[in-house]
């Protein structure tokens, strides 16, 4: 372990030389002998240091150094442990028999030992005590259990490193040579970080437990060999590099730092760094022992044996070793570098073998995609989570990156738990510039604050729709809710929900609140109120899809129906606030204004209470007819193909583009079209009277007298929005007459004594004549009175014989009465559905035989596949929408459910306070069944099935519905049997006597008039597989890629699937309203309120009637129009689609928005097929056939409940002149009719009733 050093003394051959010339110059031989022996050691002077003048060499002091310092300490600890041994073997005999006696008589002396013993105790007590804080202090100190401790571990590992480095840059000078402490600064750092080291070696002593384990650990050693060479290098102004590179080994402590310091948290990060610094603090020690050795030689041979090599040749020569390649460019030539490399090749042989190894495996194990999202400035970020497949993602980004939307700056960010296989990664790589994924899980929140979930605008959460256990997958999902909102409860989440009665267990989560944006879509809801809508209007289901799934527009040349059905398929829904030209005017004229002008079509708008408290005062009001005037701000809800083309409605100025005819030139305008709206409501009012009584504003009388003094507190109560133009001045010239105490009526003339019942009066009747629509106002009259008066306001559909329009009193028709009998209960508590007492299932049971004599007719058929283990579909959601209150009890279809007993009766608890509901035992692939219930007279046969995701095999999982499907069209009918029968009952199914009143085209689907074959069964079948759908019809030529919504089956409206409802995702995170919308549209009225009372219940509870649940009534309902006879039948040969729509709106308040074609009817062929397709809001100039049907929102009927012979279609006109603003229209029905249909009505009913109750 020698070396030699000097300023540039060469090695080898030049120490050679040099010492023979010194042997040449001496005379006396064994003078020589002795110079020679004398040279070997010997480093030239220099002049410059002041080294040694015999340039003898000084390696031992620095080796000497460290081994005294070694083996000193532990000859000391030896000698305290022996010592200590004797002390206590020898001591033993006399201390035990004292603590014996002390414990076997302790009060024989008292007061002669306690003095004794406490002489005795005090001592060692304070000695133990002083001794014991100092240990624990230098153990706190070096735990790392506080922020002391850790920054001093810190400090001592990166001083370790850093004298590493010192080493490293020495390393290239001679192993022993003549420096100046004071001015060689890389010895003087190294200096001040060994007088740190030894401190620390001094606390680390002081909290040692076992002194002699702690005196042979690793990092001692390292002490020993590193920090007495320095101090000796100072006090000998010489540098011996020596064993520095033991400081190397520190790095095995690294992973121990990281943990200190939270950077390592997982086991797999642990396990690396561990072997990684293992690894290298090895390579490295071994290199620097091989560079002392090599630069030195072997003493034994006087060191002539030595090699020139630097450092990292040394490391390179370890590595080569280790890897057992062994090139022969470097190698070792002393016999102590040999001898070391033959121990060490077979440890760092082993170790390269196993750590490499494993460290290539942790390495590439980790996760491709463990890094961490970083959010961009002005970037909006949503996660998705949940079932993460190539089809789920695929049809999320293809709706959701749709050109049609506008710019989405919106970074869609994926977590799952799965890596991505091929084909998904390559759809994340073709959508790069918006989408990234990364590998989690949310219920981590580690995961959680990796994707930025705190900084997200949404959290979206995809269902498994083809899983074996729906209850088992919304339980998964509610899961990652409550996660997701217990790491961050303001988060808005939106998830899928695969069961109804799951829905519930949201919320239970405290966090969760629909207000703030937090929706559930439940598909089997949702499923079965499209399904449900079909049976009401056939191809409703289709179109409706349609609306809320972005489709691009597909351009097709031959006129052929496909062309037809994809101009349509390209609209969409799109919500825009109106423009403020819009204020004050009614629903159906800003409708026609739209449509006839803009292009666009309107069908509903956010209507905002009077009481602004809430969120929840804002409701959404489908075709809500010419009692609402439009506010400012109100948000609409449009059809059309572009959301560019919906920015019209916004930008729309009366001033500016009222002579525009290209709709595209209205864009937005600089004119000052506000000042209307910002007028005051005294002045607007003003001016509304100057207008109906024909004066100008000065000359005008109507405004004098007292009426000043009223107007600020008509300006407070009642704002302008909700108030037309003819009903202000109206309520202006009665508040002419209130004044000095007195209310006097402008009709009569007559006077009452104006005291606070009085006033209470006026204001329900400046209600009433106000027309406003809020029924969540409080009353402030009397229940007596509310009960006399109705307590609701009138309805443009009621008879105008039956009540004026501006009657002071608004007084409901005989069915509102009869249904305001306080001792029935004929509704849900919420009076959106009809309900009864709850029923037994054996009393709705029929058996074939009682089926088959019950003539059944114009009603639904549900044929159901299922067993016991089969999970349920929530038959519920399929009926509600078909008992909904806007329906006359008369008109509900009733409903016949065949399939198998067993299951229907799990499904029966959320069936039983449903009226007109029958059940036949058996299974829809009976013929025998299918005709027991009249099937060829039904309105619509849905097909459903409780196994599909049982099978495997995507293939068979829809086996049921399609050979259901196939066995009925296959079925052959004799109509005239069906009719006999019915007319031998007494009455003729509804659509098959031309003469009957419901066979009205505004009643809705009208019914061919025979059926003979199953073809002509209207039929939906639901699906699972969408590439299944081409087995439903045999003579149509769709490919099996084809998508779902170009096949023809789902064009007809005769299929649907669940897939379709993946695009709601997307919509109802661009608008919160959209799925309000569409659960307000297909499920009957389906509130917030009533998912809260079927979480407490799970069923409905019957209510009373009282004027607010029977208000809810008043709601418009989907119906088809049929064009060959009745008020339309001019429009229907060769009329245009416009001026439909325009006539049915104006005359009936019926909005229009689809038609329901033949497929064949341009063909103009001798025999066309019964099959139609559906077309979404045709253009104005779209020529009508008189075959059509068309989808149409109708107006509740008030007056429709009083008899099923009453046809009185009341509406009011939503244009108005100068002086009047409305006018009311009706059909009057035929006098001859009424009376021979009167009686046959009664009998009719009470045949129904005692069938299906």
């Amino acid at each position: 372990m020698l070396a030699e050093a000097g300023g540039t003394a060469p090695h080898g051959r030049d120490d050679s030389s040099m010492r023979t010339s010194n042997i040449n110059n001496n005379r006396n031989p064994d003078y020589s002998i002795l110079i020679s022996k004398m040279e070997d050691v010997v480093i030239p002077f220099s002049s410059e240091v002041p080294c040694d003048n015999n340039g003898q060499r000084m390696w031992w002091a620095f080796l000497a150094s460290s081994m005294v310092t070694f083996f000193g300490g532990l000859f000391i600890i030896l000698l305290w442990r022996t010592l200590k041994y004797m002390w206590t073997v020898c001591c033993h005999c006399n201390v035990k028999p004292k603590e014996a006696q002390k414990v076997i008589n302790p009060a024989n002396n008292p007061s002669a030992d306690k003095p004794k013993g406490d002489e005795k105790e005090e001592v060692p007590i304070s000695e133990v005590g002083w001794m014991t804080s100092v240990k624990d202090w230098a153990g706190v100190m070096i735990s790392a259990q506080t922020i002391t401790g850790r920054v001093l571990v810190v400090l001592v590992f990166a001083l370790s490193i850093g004298a590493l480095g010192i080493y490293f840059i020495d390393s290239s000078d001679p192993i022993e040579s003549c420096q100046n402490f004071y001015k060689d600064f890389t010895l003087q750092i190294d200096m001040a970080f060994n007088v740190f080291f030894l401190l620390y070696f001094g606390l680390r002593f002081i909290a040692a437990n076992d002194k002699l384990w702690f005196w042979l650990e690793v990092n001692s050693v390292v002490d020993f060999f590193t920090v007495p060479p320095v101090f000796v290098s100072v006090y000998l102004n010489r540098s011996w590099l020596g064993l520095r590179f033991l400081r190397a080994l520190r790095l095995i402590q690294f992973s121990e730092i990281l943990q200190f310091l939270n950077i390592l948290k997982t086991s797999n990060s642990i396990k690396l760094v561990n072997l990684c610094s293992i690894f290298i603090s090895t390579w490295l020690t071994a290199a620097g022992f091989i560079h002392l050795v090599e630069n030195s030689g072997d003493p034994w041979e006087n060191f002539q044996n030595s090699q020139s090599l630097s450092y990292w040749e040394c490391v390179y020569l370890l590595m080569v070793t280790m890897s057992t390649v062994g090139y022969g460019d470097v190698y070792a030539k002393t016999t102590l570098g040999r001898l070391f490399m033959v121990f060490f090749i077979l440890g760092g042989l082993a170790m390269f073998a196993s750590y490499v190894p494993e460290i290539i495996e942790l390495i590439g194990n980790r996760k491709k995609y463990g890094g961490s999202y970083s959010a961009v400035n002005g970037r909006k970020h949503i996660v998705v989570c949940g079932h993460i497949t190539l089809e789920s993602v695929s049809n999320f980004l293809k709706d959701f990156l749709h050109k049609d939307r506008d710019d989405v700056n919106v970074e869609i960010v994926f977590l799952h738990n799965i890596s991505p296989n091929l084909e998904l990664e390559a759809l994340f790589k073709r959508h790069f510039t918006q989408v990234e994924f990364y590998q989690g899980s949310v219920l981590n929140p580690h995961d959680l604050a990796r994707v930025k979930i705190e900084a997200a605008d949404a959290c979206l959460i995809l269902a498994n729709k083809y899983c074996a256990d729906p209850d088992a997958e919304d339980a998964s999902n509610i899961m990652r809710v409550i996660s997701i909102k217990n790491y961050h409860p303001k988060i808005r989440i939106i998830t899928q929900m695969l069961q109804y009665h799951n829905k519930a267990h949201l919320l239970n989560i405290p966090s969760w609140n629909w207000r703030e944006g937090d929706d559930a879509i439940c598909l089997a809801e949702l499923k079965a109120g499209f399904i449900a809508q079909s049976c009401l209007a056939q191809g409703l289901s289709t179109m409706l899809a349609n609306l809320f799934s972005m489709r691009s527009f597909i351009e097709i040349e031959e006129d052929t129906w496909q062309k037809y059905y994809l101009e349509g398929v390209a609209n969409e829904m799109y919500t825009e606030y109106l423009s403020s030209a819009f204020v004050g005017l009614t629903f159906p004229t800003i409708c026609e204004l739209c449509y006839v002008k803009l292009k666009l079509l309107l069908i509903a708008i956010e209507y905002k209470s009077e009481q602004r408290e809430s969120r929840s005062r804002k409701r959404i009001l489908i075709n809500p007819g010419n009692h609402v005037k439009m506010q400012e701000g109100t948000l609409g809800f449009f059809i059309a193909s572009d959301a560019k083309e919906v920015k019209r409605a916004f930008f729309y100025c009366k001033a500016c583009h009222d002579d525009i005819t290209d709709p595209k030139r209205i864009k937005k305008c600089g004119c000052k079209r506000l000042i209307y709206s910002r007028m005051s409501v005294y002045k607007r009012m003003k001016l509304a009277c100057c207008f109906d009584c024909g004066c100008s504003e000065q000359d005008c009388s109507c405004m004098s007298g007292s009426v000043h003094s009223n107007m600020d507190t008509l300006q407070r109560a009642y704002p302008l929005s909700s108030v037309s133009v003819h009903d202000c001045a109206t309520t202006l010239r009665a508040s002419k007459y209130k004044y000095n105490g007195y209310v006097r009526s402008p009709a009569d003339g007559a006077t009452t004594p104006g005291n606070s019942g009085s006033q209470k009066e006026a204001g329900v009747r400046f209600k009433a004549d106000c027309n406003l629509v809020d029924d969540e106002h409080p009353s402030t009259v009397s229940p007596k009175k509310k009960q006399r008066n109705g307590g609701m306001r009138n309805s443009p559909n009621c008879s105008p014989k039956m009540m004026s329009r501006h009657d002071p009193l608004v007084i409901p028709g005989n069915d509102q009465m009869e249904g305001m009998d306080m001792s029935v209960k004929r509704y849900d508590s919420t009076g959106m559905f009809h309900w009864c007492p709850s029923k037994d299932i054996e009393k709705v049971i029929l058996t074939r035989s009682e089926a088959s004599m019950t003539v059944l007719s114009g009603h639904v058929v549900v044929c159901i596949f299922g067993d016991v283990t089969s999970a349920l579909v929530g038959l519920r959601n399929l009926v509600m929408p078909l008992r909904a209150s806007n329906f006359h009890y008369h008109e509900l279809k009733p409903i016949v459910f065949v399939g198998s007993l067993d299951y229907l009766r799990r499904e029966w608890e959320t069936l039983h306070n449903f009226p007109k509901v029958s059940i036949l035992p058996g299974t829809p692939l009976s013929r025998a069944d299918l005709r027991a219930v009249n099937i060829n007279l039904c309105d619509m046969c849905v097909i459903l099935s409780a196994n599909q995701n049982n099978i495997e095999d995507t293939s068979l999982q829809d086996k049921e519905c399609i050979l259901a499907s196939l066995n009925i069209k296959s079925m052959q009918f004799d109509d005239s049997i069906g009719v006999l029968q019915a007319n031998s009952q007494g009455f003729t199914p509804p659509g098959m006597d031309r003469s009957s009143p419901d066979s009205s085209p505004v009643h809705g689907f009208v019914r061919q008039a025979s059926v003979t074959t199953g073809s002509n069964i209207p039929i939906i079948t639901e699906l699972v597989n969408d590439s299944n759908v081409q087995f439903l019809d045999q003579d149509d030529d769709d490919d099996p890629d084809t998508e779902l919504y170009l096949t023809q089956p789902f064009a007809c409206g005769t299929a649907f699937a669940v897939s379709v409802l993946d695009s709601l995702m997307s919509a109802t995170y661009f608008n919160d309203n959209i799925l309000t919308l569409i659960r307000t549209l297909v499920t009957g009225g389906a509130t917030p309120e009533l998912e809260g009372l079927l979480a407490e219940e799970n069923a409905l509870r019957g209510g009373y009637s009282t004027p607010q649940t029977l208000a809810n009534r008043d709601r418009c309902r989907v119906a088809q129009l049929a064009l060959y006879d009745g008020p339309f039948a001019d429009l229907g040969d060769g009329g245009c689609y416009g001026d439909l729509f325009c006539k049915a709106l104006k005359t009936y308040n019926m909005l229009c928005f689809g038609i329901y074609r033949l497929r064949d009817a341009h063909l103009n062929a001798p025999s066309p097929c019964t099959k139609r397709y559906v077309i979404t809001n045709p253009p104005y100039e779209f020529e009508l056939v008189p075959t059509d049907l068309i989808f149409c929102l109708m107006q509740f009927d008030h007056n429709a409940g009083q008899s099923r012979t009453s046809l009185s279609h009341s509406s009011h006109s939503s244009h108005s002149s100068s002086k009047k603003s409305s006018s009311v229209h009706s059909i009057p029905p035929s006098n001859r009719q009424n009376r021979s249909s009167k009686s046959r009505e009664s009998r009719d009913k009470q045949k129904k009733e005692m069938v299906y109750r």
